[in-house]
């Protein structure tokens, strides 16, 4: 497992309108555990909640043969246009998770959800917000990714994952290992808290989210059927 701290960097011809996540620290975490993952030209990559694209093309890049799916059609509309752009392959799907490609199974499975603690409840169903915001525990989007991923990842297939250390790492791996997976964190970073977690700090150490603390810990996580 590594640890880094590191500046994120987004590509140049990358476009991420309002509405759209733009690739941030855990994108830049997700994609080196991308990298150290073997692929070829018969390699199925699934991104589920692609936003801007980012990691798809990462992962097209390397030559896979790559779906994204996002629920936003904004976010499906950039996500096409990137690839475009980046003369790159990829399948672009709008739909929930792994409901927009039913019967089909996967390699590797990534995934970087929305995941920022929230006062409310229920995330929003459009907005900028509704690129981050998870619920209270942040764990939302996390959780239904925890149960349907196996389902469409092949015997020898594994899923990544990035998240705030804010959402519980211990639940992650509980969860994955209730869905029949062994899981472990590969990769920590700890990065400044940005623009949102800065705007809630009030609400997170009120409900005891966060400490003291001065940044965030991000964590991906890698899961293979057990």
């Amino acid at each position: 497992m590594t640890t880094q701290t590191f500046t994120p960097s987004v590509p140049p011809f990358l476009l991420a309108p309002p509405g759209v996540y733009r690739p941030q620290h855990d994108t830049r975490l997700l994609a080196r555990a991308l990298n150290r993952e073997f692929m070829n030209s018969e390699t199925r990559v699934l991104e589920l909640g692609t936003g801007s694209g980012a990691l798809a093309l990462e992962a097209a890049r390397r030559g896979a043969r790559v779906t994204a799916v996002d629920i936003s059609r904004r976010a499906v509309l950039t996500a096409r246009f990137n690839a475009m752009i980046a003369r790159r392959r990829v399948t672009v799907r709008r739909g929930d998770l792994t409901g927009a490609v039913a019967g089909q199974s996967y390699d590797l499975v990534i995934s970087n959800p929305p995941y920022v603690p929230s006062p409310d409840a229920r995330p929003p169903r459009k907005g900028d917000a509704r690129a981050w915001d998870a619920g209270h525990d942040g764990r939302i989007l996390v959780d239904r990714i925890c149960d349907a991923a196996p389902a469409v990842l092949r015997p020898t297939g594994a899923l990544l994952v990035v998240h705030s250390g804010l959402c519980g790492v211990d639940a992650t791996l509980d969860r994955l290992a209730g869905a029949g997976m062994a899981a472990v964190v590969t990769d920590r970073a700890m990065v400044p808290f940005g623009p949102v977690l800065r705007s809630r700090l009030p609400w997170l150490r009120r409900t005891g989210l966060l400490g003291d603390e001065a940044e965030e810990e991000l964590v991906v996580i890698r899961a293979e059927h057990a």
